[in-house]
């Protein structure tokens, strides 16, 4: 398969590193070139010499995602930080450039949801935080008998 991913954060770089762990191609786009570095964190050798690809780039220009390869791309993430950004650059890969697989991260869990409603797949981090959040805190107070008693602190 290859994978275009557009932000080499920490989520970005580190879902490229093992997807090409696992053999497939992988493209990453970004706006900073010092992002490349997040790329070969646990590498004995250089992103491009383990097979990937970096190009520096803003996403919501047609010419960066045609250079970092999109119209081959059989599965496209937006990862940036940004969650209109993520969801424009999902939307043009899967509209203009007809990626079989899009995924978008997006932050905010309202809009997340109303995107895939849409149809568009999202990622939603905070929803997932939340929920986790709410299971350990019932757990919490399932057994010591008040939820309020641990803790220790403010968060």
């Amino acid at each position: 398969m290859f994978l275009l991913i557009v932000g080499c954060g920490r989520v970005g770089s580190n879902l490229a590193r093992s997807m090409l762990a696992e053999g497939h191609t992988v493209s990453c786009l970004d706006q900073d070139p010092e992002s490349h570095a997040r790329l070969e964190v646990g590498l004995d050798c250089s992103w491009e010499e383990a097979g990937g690809q970096f190009t520096v780039g803003t996403a919501l220009e047609t010419q960066a995602l045609e250079e970092a390869g999109i119209q081959d791309a059989d599965a496209f993430v937006a990862a940036t930080n940004g969650d209109n950004t993520n969801i424009v650059i999902a939307q043009i890969a899967q509209r203009r450039y007809n990626v079989d697989t899009v995924i978008a991260r997006i932050l905010d869990p309202l809009r997340a949801e109303w995107y895939r409603e849409q149809g568009l797949r999202t990622i939603c981090p905070t929803k997932v935080a939340i929920e986790m959040l709410e299971e350990k805190l019932r757990g919490v107070g399932e057994t010591s008998g008040s939820p309020a008693t641990s803790g220790g602190g403010a968060g």
